[in-house]
């Protein structure tokens, strides 16, 4: 890649994340609002925030099999497609017509997450040198700005439907004047397949991608029940005022994004395995302290651990499944481990709420810091995969 086109690349694929953190940065503090506007009680919010994760995993393999196919064309379209989508949800009325339109907010959004992925991964390729985590803090500092934003906007009375379509409407834009691909770059170089070899393809992904997609699963499980109960356990555990425990989330993505920022810089001059060892080890020393802290003071600086241990996994082994896979399956390996790990994504929350109804909630979360240790204790295997030789039934 010449040096001129180094920074337009870069530049789309940051701004690819920071568009996808626009929305759901927005989500997060908007969701309370969809709920009233919605009429649903808090379980059938939580049965229909189900088919986000559903849509996802129903369009992820597919898309990353439409980027080997088409290239970077996929991008903008998907695009577009997230930003049909974002408004639905603020538009529904009743449990079903909620279901409906998170299901497909969730396939448009899996199929964005799957064509920004590759192009970073493509872009890593290009240049020789880390990209993704770096895209990924842009991703984690957009969240923080996003929903800051969107909280101010709903503190000064906006509803979710204004606050949606403005990020559709920024998500267009993004699409028409950034994300396109590059003159020359929309069709990648795919290996022709005999008839006899494309029937004889595996079902399930190659042995590398599985124990890639393991290790997502348990990184995005922990990332995920810190998320989504940090501010929880903050307030009924820990006694502490709305004010502080709404800062859990917010600490999270901060310090992912700073995590980020350092583990682009540490994968230049460290293997992928041996960065994987220290941040979920971080991320388990930070689990476990959050669990059993005392006080909410000492449970945040436990959760920016935590947020800052996690935050290189995932990225990292995607880079790793994309420089296996080669440049003409890049896409159809990361999306393979994606969708794999995003099943630990989806698990991880409701994990934690079975575990602290059945025992208590501290108890779930030290729970969360022994998989965060055996996620450790297993990142010799990223070095092993890695090794492994591509066949042509990889993807």
């Amino acid at each position: 890649m010449s040096a001129p086109e180094a920074p337009r690349g870069r530049a789309r694929v940051f701004l690819g994340f920071a568009g996808f953190a626009l929305f759901w940065g927005s989500w997060g503090a908007m969701l309370p609002a969809v709920q009233r506007s919605a009429g649903v009680d808090d379980r059938e919010l939580g049965l229909a925030l189900l088919m986000v994760g559903l849509g996802a995993l129903l369009t992820m393999r597919l898309t990353g099999a439409l980027v080997d196919r088409y290239g970077g064309v996929v991008l903008p379209l998907t695009a577009v497609a997230f930003a049909a989508a974002a408004v639905g949800p603020a538009l529904a009325s009743g449990p079903l017509a909620l279901a409906v339109a998170l299901l497909v907010l969730g396939a448009a959004s899996g199929a964005y997450d799957v064509a920004v992925t590759a192009a970073g991964v493509a872009q890593e390729t290009a240049e020789g040198r880390p990209l993704l985590n770096l895209a990924n803090a842009a991703f984690s500092g957009s969240v923080v700005v996003a929903s800051l934003g969107a909280g101010a906007l709903r503190a000064a009375g906006v509803g979710p439907a204004a606050v949606f379509a403005g990020v559709a409407a920024v998500l267009v834009v993004l699409a028409a004047a950034v994300l396109r691909p590059r003159p020359g770059t929309s069709r990648p170089t795919v290996v022709r397949e005999r008839p006899g070899r494309r029937r004889g393809r595996q079902l399930l992904p190659a042995p590398t991608l599985l124990v890639l997609g393991g290790l997502g699963a348990l990184a995005y499980l922990v990332e995920n029940a810190w998320q989504s109960w940090g501010a929880v356990h903050l307030e009924t555990t820990l006694d502490a005022p709305a004010g502080l425990s709404a800062a859990a989330p917010a600490t999270f993505a901060a310090c992912a994004a700073l995590g980020r920022v350092l583990g682009n810089r540490l994968l230049s001059s460290y293997a992928p395995a041996g960065l994987l060892a220290v941040a979920s080890a971080v991320a388990a020393a930070g689990s476990l302290l959050a669990a059993v802290a005392p006080s909410a003071p000492v449970a945040l600086a436990g959760i920016a651990l935590a947020g800052a241990g996690t935050s290189v996994c995932m990225p990292t082994l995607v880079s790793v499944a994309g420089a296996w896979a080669g440049r003409d399956r890049q896409a159809g390996a990361t999306s393979s481990v994606a969708a794999m790990a995003y099943l630990g994504f989806l698990v991880g929350p409701a994990l934690v709420g079975l575990l602290a109804g059945a025992l208590s909630l501290r108890a779930a979360l030290v729970g969360v810091a022994v998989l965060a240790a055996v996620l450790c204790a297993l990142t010799p295997a990223v070095a092993w995969a890695a090794r492994r030789p591509r066949t042509p039934a990889a993807s």
